[in-house]
């Protein structure tokens, strides 16, 4: 689990902007609890005798709290990303921290990001049309490494999507994300190796299916040459989602198309900012004026 754990610490730097004591705390933290399980199935009974351990060794409260948060945080990710199905950690009686949200990237930054990739080559042309796509359908990182050739319709500009669950949806790409993909495809055959063609939309420099570490590299390496230091794919996510409730779109639209189980899920993307609050109150409030 040790390099889910550093792809956790990464999405934490990434999302909530946390301080680097609080990121070291966070990786003493989870690193005692790998040696704790010393190679064991994480269960529940293994998160268990991991809390019985700390109240025998005579540690405070909000320490073991502390301890617990971040386990809880990892497995909640390693489920999200579908690592894993099931969080053992779910039914530890814990004092529950609120559900943070992370940073949206604001229009402006979001295109510098699509426009950092050099399309002059074959990797930058994939890059570009990874993040137009990306931000177009707010796909989960998860559900992009699994998009197939098959999946996409550029004459229909439209995409099929399977998330949690192999559950379907289909989701529009925009003019934006499919003549990007459409000028990705050409540098795609140039990339492909003869014989042994995965049928992935995305691939690496090698011609095989791009991972989802490739997907978190190709990010942040672009986000850096844009001048943006929290970006990640959920970054990437959250951006989407929140730039169509501000312009407009119903929750219940935005729930189909992040694949959302549940509307209690979407609504997170209701804490729009006191400027567009303002701007919505002004032109819809019979009493604003």
């Amino acid at each position: 689990m040790r390099e889910q754990v550093e792809e956790y610490l990464a999405a934490l730097a990434a999302e909530r902007d946390l301080a680097a004591n609080t990121l070291a705390a966070y990786r003493r933290d989870l690193n005692q609890y790998l040696a704790f399980l010393d190679g064991a199935t994480a269960d529940a009974d293994q998160v268990a005798r991991f809390m019985v351990s700390l109240r025998e060794r005579g540690l405070a409260a909000s320490t073991i709290a502390r301890k617990l948060a971040a386990v809880r945080g990892l497995h909640r990710f390693l489920v999200s990303e579908e690592i894993t199905p099931v969080d053992p950690t779910v039914l530890i009686d814990t004092p529950r921290r609120g559900m943070s949200l992370p940073k949206a990237l604001t229009i402006e930054q979001v295109e510098r990001l699509l426009d950092a990739p050099d399309e002059t080559t074959d990797l930058g042309t994939r890059d570009r049309a990874l993040l137009e796509f990306m931000y177009a359908t707010g796909a989960r990182v998860s559900e992009t490494t699994a998009l197939d050739l098959d999946d996409v319709d550029l004459v229909a500009g439209t995409v099929i999507v399977t998330g949690k669950g192999s559950k379907q949806r289909l989701v529009p790409l925009g003019t934006h994300a499919v003549a990007a993909i459409e000028r990705y495809l050409p540098h795609r055959l140039a990339m492909r190796t003869p014989g042994r063609d995965p049928g992935a939309v995305f691939l690496n420099k090698r011609g095989g299916r791009l991972s989802r570490q490739g997907i978190w590299g190709i990010i942040r390496r672009h986000g850096g040459t844009a001048g943006i230091d929290v970006v990640s794919p959920h970054v990437l996510r959250h951006s989407a989602a929140t730039h169509m409730v501000q312009g407009g779109a119903d929750l219940r639209t935005v729930q189909e198309m992040l694949g959302h189980a549940s509307i209690s899920t979407t609504q997170i993307y209701t804490r729009v900012t006191p400027e567009h609050l303002l701007e919505v109150y002004m032109t819809s409030h019979p009493r604003s004026r």
